[in-house]
């Protein structure tokens, strides 16, 4: 078996055990929590430390562009200022697939002392942010795809795939139609498959 070969055979297996597991219940619960914030005037906000900061990014602008406005929060610079762009009875998604990563634990005690409510977004259910969220989504994996073990990279799937099934239902509960989507994403051959007269 080849390098690549592993890898996919490893992506295959992981992300099938992942969905195998998936607590939807939560995941309902999730959503529910932030349509009840939305209707106060809070907002969501989606953070992480290292590689996970650029899935944070992604599933930010992924929500936006959906339905659920969402900020993404640099998850150093919030110790140092940034955590004023949350305010209390705000949600923050927070991915880390440790659970322990020492920079987002700050992050999180200072979003928490601020009144935000917590998503967790890990594969360690027993980790010190599962602990300290109001909500756990697990996105945990046994092998990363690689001989190393180390790098980022089924976990990282893992992460996208449990957040995107959250923007899915938060999709549909808005009711989100093409002439509304189009008027947020109007470029790109996107935007143009939508506006194209069928």
């Amino acid at each position: 078996m080849t390098e690549v070969d592993y890898y996919f055979k490893t992506i295959k297996e992981e992300i099938a055990k992942l969905m195998d597991n998936v607590s939807t219940s939560t995941l309902i619960d999730v959503k529910k929590c932030i349509i009840s914030a939305k209707k106060t005037g809070n907002r969501v906000h989606v953070t992480g430390i290292g590689k996970p900061s650029y899935v944070a990014g992604y599933i930010s602008s992924l929500l936006s562009s959906t339905g659920t406005p969402s900020y993404f929060l640099d998850g150093t610079e919030a110790i140092h200022g940034s955590s004023g762009q949350v305010v209390e009875g705000d949600i923050v998604i927070a991915l880390s697939n440790s659970g322990e990563t020492r920079e987002l634990k700050a992050t999180v005690n200072t979003l928490k002392n601020n009144g935000a409510i917590i998503v967790a977004v890990t594969g360690n259910k027993e980790s010190w942010l599962a602990k300290q969220s109001d909500y756990t989504l697990i996105a945990g994996v046994s092998k990363e795809g690689d001989s190393l073990n180390k790098p980022p990279r089924a976990s990282v799937i893992a992460e996208m795939v449990i957040l995107q099934s959250l923007t899915v239902l938060l999709q549909e509960d808005v009711g989100l139609d093409s002439e509304q989507y189009v008027k947020w994403h109007p470029g790109g051959a996107l935007g143009q498959s939508i506006k194209r007269p069928l």
